[in-house]
């Protein structure tokens, strides 16, 4: 039976461009795909090819210093062009040139899911450089292998704006869904807690829906976990979302590496908004040539959601492996407005009255990427506890990772938090301060101090 979550702590942004059910076109064939460390959290990359090497689909390409089993994997066969790299010589990407005679696949042993071992299925992960889907909480970390989590969560409820449809993504893939939470639930001795927008009626032994209602972050594992249960020092629980599910399922279902998913195309410089199939890894230009809406302006091009999303421009022109939309808006830079804020608007949204866009609670908005303001010190207004949900005070916590005061930081719940669930909070913020980047950096300083 499916359990009911509601929350009413949240702020659900109405933007235009919502992904209509359209198949778009894919992008064709790409010539250069590349994978970005950067993009894989508490990973220390050292490159097992060289400059010049043929790799198969599938086949190895970087792997963790630290954990030398987590490997990541070549997602389209060819020839490796360039390592590239930048200050102290950390890696910036690898770049892998694709022609139509180097598109071998590497072959793998396919398994049986229900008599498998843990150990079997882990390691069968390892190698096809699908962990990478896995997070670890605490620290929000690719998850360490030789830790087993006392929970999985999973999110099938997507919420932030512009978000793809879960319901239409998951037609004709219950069944690698389904195969994907059998092989999770062996990997824990605890359950397997699958956050839903609507019950899905999954039947999987192990595994428990909740059905989360409410404004976002009501679909993030954030959310799920402080709602169900909270992570407290010492322990381990891992997070994924249910489109890297549907990767893994179809990999145990066919024992081929395949990347691709459908990703929603959305935004209000989109000429037209859908769903295109992608293969992470390709360049962000060959995915929207044609389609942006208008080339002179200057755009935001968003790997993910307009708050928390990758800025992809030149210096990070590769799409992510677990990418499921990309958002585009205006850049806002060209933009000057006689008196600023103080002048009275209709078509500025804001979470006060100080504007009118209260009184249309479902218009739509045209949003650009402007801060609209400077960083300034903290103030205790509560703003931030207005659309945090958790049972956590957020702008003490964040006092605490500034100040870098650890005790204090884990008696408020560092444990528990990823950047991502401070997301709103910095949307709100009047003080205009970077506060995913600030959680991140403490996560990350965190880890080196406790490991």
């Amino acid at each position: 039976m499916t359990k009911t979550i509601k929350i009413k702590k949240g702020l659900s942004l109405n933007l235009k461009g919502e992904a209509s059910r359209d198949v778009l076109p894919a992008a064709g064939n790409s010539k250069v795909y590349a994978l970005v460390p950067d993009f894989y959290a508490g990973i220390l990359p050292k490159p097992s090819v060289k400059v010049g090497d043929v790799v198969k689909k599938g086949e190895e390409v970087f792997y963790d210093k630290q954990y030398p089993e987590i490997k990541f994997v070549a997602p389209m066969g060819g020839t490796i062009k360039a390592i590239n790299r930048g200050a102290k010589r950390h890696i910036l990407n690898i770049e892998i040139a694709c022609d139509s005679d180097s598109q071998e696949e590497r072959q793998f042993e396919q398994i049986d899911v229900d008599k498998s071992s843990p150990e079997e299925i882990k390691k069968y992960l390892l190698e096809s450089g699908l962990w990478g889907f896995i997070m670890q909480r605490p620290y929000d970390i690719v998850a360490r292998p030789n830790i087993t989590p006392r929970d999985i969560f999973v999110t099938a409820n997507f919420t932030a704006p512009l978000a793809p449809d879960v319901p239409y993504l998951l037609e004709g893939r219950m069944d690698h869904l389904r195969l994907a939470l059998k092989a999770l639930r062996k990997l824990t001795p605890g359950m397997v807690h699958v956050s839903v927008s609507r019950p899905l009626n999954l039947n999987v032994e192990g595994v428990e829906e909740y059905l989360v209602e409410g404004p976002h972050p009501a679909g993030t594992n954030g959310v799920l976990i402080n709602k169900t249960e909270p992570v407290n020092k010492g322990e381990v629980v891992w997070t994924l979302k249910v489109t890297d599910l549907l990767v893994i399922g179809r990999f145990l279902a066919t024992a081929k590496v395949d990347f691709s998913r459908q990703v929603a195309i959305v935004g209000s410089e989109v000429k037209k908004t859908g769903y295109m199939k992608v293969l992470p890894g390709c360049p962000v230009a060959d995915l929207l040539d044609g389609i942006l809406l208008d080339t002179e302006r200057k755009l935001r091009i968003i790997g993910g959601d307009v708050l928390v999303g990758t800025k992809l421009d030149e210096s990070s022109a590769y799409t992510p492996l677990n990418l499921d939309q990309i958002t585009v808006i205006p850049e806002g830079d060209d933009v000057s407005e006689l008196f600023g804020w103080i002048a009275p608007r209709f078509n500025q949204f804001s979470m006060n009255h100080s504007y009118f866009s209260w009184l249309t609670p479902r218009k739509e908005y045209r949003l650009d990427a402007r801060i609209k303001g400077g960083e300034r010190a903290m103030i205790m207004s509560n703003e931030y506890t207005k659309v945090f949900p958790f049972d956590i005070y957020p702008e003490q916590l964040i006092k605490a990772i500034l100040a870098f005061d650890i005790d204090k930081m884990e008696a408020l719940g560092i444990y528990e938090v990823a950047p991502e669930d401070f997301a709103l909070c910095e949307f709100v913020d009047s003080s205009k301060k970077p506060l995913q980047q600030i959680v991140r950096q403490a996560l990350d300083l965190l880890y080196k101090e406790m490991n």
